[in-house]
């Protein structure tokens, strides 16, 4: 069994990436994350998670999407380390 990093582009509801972030912090726990504009005042943030490889990606989309404030949460690059 091994390790994999999931990244993640959760896109938000304008003006709520502050308390998105805090509430992905507190209730998923990421490696790490990092707030990205992408075009005309879109932003984006990046989640990484690190996990088992027994624990799949689309339980962790799920509970992104799941989270208030969040309009979409796809994949971005999945590796296994």
């Amino acid at each position: 069994m091994g390790n994999v990093a999931t990244l993640f582009k959760v896109y938000v509801e304008n003006g709520r990436e502050d308390e998105v972030s805090k509430k992905i912090k507190e209730e998923l726990k990421p490696k790490s994350m990092q707030l990205e504009e992408i075009a005309f005042g879109i932003k984006v943030v990046k989640v990484l998670f690190v996990h088992e490889d027994t624990l799949g990606s689309a339980e962790l989309e799920e509970k992104l999407k799941a989270i208030s404030g969040v309009s979409e949460a796809e994949v971005a690059e999945e590796s296994l380390l």
